[in-house]
């Protein structure tokens, strides 16, 4: 009997991605040195296409050429960046996503009102340092368990944002934290709509098929959570970088082949990986 393969309609790049591509291939083709602080992105494929463009990825301000192009990446950058970048005599590219933005304005909103900031998100991740570093203070708590040593205190006014692709689950954890330290808590559901849509589909899609697979980088913050909240409903869930990373004893017995991927997965990887799956002995 042939498998069948049920492509999850929100699968692949979301618009900020595919905005920040764009940005950065249309930046590559003006004169002078184009650098970016970091990946563009967390795909590996997409970094590839971005350095053949010519685009070349630095690790510090202190390493771009006076007069170059800087170009922001998708996730955004703190204050600092874009004001060091410009004292430097930089042209700056702003690839930040629009919701990341949105995200960065209400941070900015919150604290000048008054409130402490907390960042709900991964530390460390690019996106969310950028959010933190819109207000000074600001805390970022990644896990439920981490309220209790990161706020000791009660507090009297607390403001929330979140970073766009975090679970809504694990939010919502947080804040049941949260709200017994804090006399007045202002949340803000910054989750962005593509990561919601991404969520819903992969709490409904696994439970239908035999075998769960996710595409993207595990450096993809967001992808890794697509794996983890879909091995939740269906531990045969496995994640792939692309076609090459599939095990044909992963299928065995399966009649029903689930896909989706992250928000930066390239379509062109994806459709890799369906072909791929078609082609695996039944």
């Amino acid at each position: 009997m042939p498998r069948r393969i049920v492509l999850a309609r929100s699968a692949g790049q979301c618009f900020g991605v595919k905005r920040a591509c764009n940005i950065a291939l249309a930046a590559a083709q003006g004169d002078g040195s184009v650098v970016m602080l970091g990946d563009i992105v967390h795909s590996e494929h997409v970094i590839r296409r971005i350095a053949e463009a010519g685009v070349r990825v630095v690790d510090s301000l202190a390493d771009v050429p006076p007069g170059a192009t800087l170009i922001v990446r998708a996730h955004g950058a703190a204050p600092e960046v874009f004001a060091e970048a410009r004292r430097r005599g930089l042209r700056i590219v702003d690839a930040t996503c629009p919701l990341v933005h949105e995200i960065h304005r209400m941070a900015r909103t919150m604290a000048a009102a008054g409130y402490r900031l907390v960042v709900i998100g991964d530390h460390g991740h690019d996106e969310v340092v950028g959010i933190a570093g819109q207000a000074d203070g600001a805390v970022v708590i990644a896990r439920p368990e981490e309220v209790a040593e990161r706020l000791p205190d009660r507090l009297r006014r607390v403001g929330v944002v979140v970073q766009s692709t975090q679970d809504i689950d694990n939010v919502r954890r947080i804040l049941a934290e949260l709200v017994p330290r804090v006399h007045e808590l202002r949340y803000v559901d910054t989750i962005c709509g593509p990561t919601k849509v991404h969520q819903r589909e992969i709490r409904e899609l696994p439970a239908q098929v035999d075998v769960m697979v996710v595409v993207g980088s595990f450096k993809s913050a967001n992808t890794c959570r697509l794996t983890e909240i879909s091995r939740a409903v269906n531990p045969r869930t496995h994640q792939v970088t692309d076609a090459a990373g599939l095990d044909p004893a992963w299928f065995a017995g399966a009649t029903t082949v689930g896909v989706t991927a992250g928000a930066s997965t390239p379509d062109e990887i994806i459709a890799a990986v369906v072909a791929a799956l078609e082609t695996l002995p039944g």
